[in-house]
């Protein structure tokens, strides 16, 4: 358990994701900073059911897919 807390709570990554990168995503939208964080929040409800993580798990591992097919493709031309 206290290694897992550790992982989870002394992880740097944790705050760079959170803090900085949402937070700088939120603050390029200006006076609509806000609807950003609005929008995050009413995520949460849909993203509760475990058919949605299927969905978005499925439409990440298509990306990266494509994207290692792309640089497979271009390294060898």
């Amino acid at each position: 358990m206290w290694t897992c807390l550790a992982l989870t709570w002394l992880n740097p990554h944790v705050y760079l994701d959170t803090v900085l990168l949402l937070g700088s995503i939120a603050a390029s939208h200006g006076s609509q900073r806000w609807t950003f964080g609005v929008g995050a929040r009413l995520l949460t409800g849909f993203f509760a059911r475990p058919g949605s993580w299927r969905v978005l798990d499925s439409l990440i591992a298509a990306l990266m897919t494509v994207l290692g097919a792309t640089m497979v493709a271009r390294t060898l031309l």
